[in-house]
């Protein structure tokens, strides 16, 4: 619902303005490390697209990949091409190759255009409550609270939540394969989740009201993609 050009403007925009808020690492291994791996994943994805005629996916793109100082366990990808690793997930991902699992998985949401798909459906949401509540404006007070109160919890369980979950699963497929030809061995994937499954002591939400697959589906899912991403993987 959003055209690719506004999208890219407000990303490099908000980019920008995280970049003058937040403190850029001083590690210079660190820092090289992210923009090796980050240039090594950007190559295979413009590979993967030209071989598959999905190349005009990164009109526009301004690649671009730094290291935060945080110690938030996380990394993203803006559309565009905009990543920043958080220094706090690098503790995690051990080496290389587990930074690649990363950005691969990142860079993976960015190129399937995922920001622009929530942010559609969050506006469908949105258009939906408001028509709700068009429809309720007869019925009671009471009443129109009741049916907006379960509007809201069935449009974001029903729908906002899967798609979530469903946009994990395709950048982990897609991360595996990325990583795979960027050179770095998609074995290193699910030992990265295993990794992160065992940092985690909190309690977790159940399955159907989570944004993210449960760890077990998530690295039952790569095992089972390994055989695909092993004829990609060329050290």
């Amino acid at each position: 619902m959003i055209p690719d050009n506004e999208i890219l403007a407000m990303s490099f925009q908000e980019y920008n303005t995280f970049l003058k808020e937040n403190k850029l690492s001083t590690n210079k291994t660190q820092t090289e490390l992210v923009k090796k791996v980050g240039k090594d994943i950007q190559l295979a994805v413009e590979k993967y697209l030209n071989e598959h005629n999905y190349s005009d996916l990164l009109d526009g793109y301004q690649w671009e990949f730094n290291l935060v100082e945080s110690s938030d366990v996380n990394a993203w990808c803006m559309p565009g091409g905009k990543v920043v690793v958080y220094t706090g997930i690098l503790p995690v991902t051990a080496d290389a190759k587990g930074l690649a699992v990363v950005m691969g998985h990142e860079i993976a949401h960015a190129v399937a255009e995922h920001g622009s798909e929530r942010m559609s459906q969050a506006l469908l949401q949105q258009a939906g409550a408001l028509g709700l509540s068009i429809a309720l404006s007869g019925q009671t007070a009471e009443s129109q609270a009741l049916w907006m109160n379960v509007y809201g919890i069935g449009s974001t369980v029903g729908v906002m939540l899967p798609y979530s979950r469903l946009h994990e699963t395709e950048a982990d497929h897609l991360g595996l394969i990325f990583m795979a030809m960027a050179g770095y061995n998609p074995q290193e994937a699910p030992l990265f989740w295993e990794r992160m499954a065992q940092m985690s002591n909190n309690p977790k939400p159940p399955a159907f009201l989570s944004t993210h697959p449960p760890d077990a589906t998530r690295i039952s899912n790569l095992n089972k993609w390994m055989p695909e991403a092993m004829k990609y993987y060329t050290k």
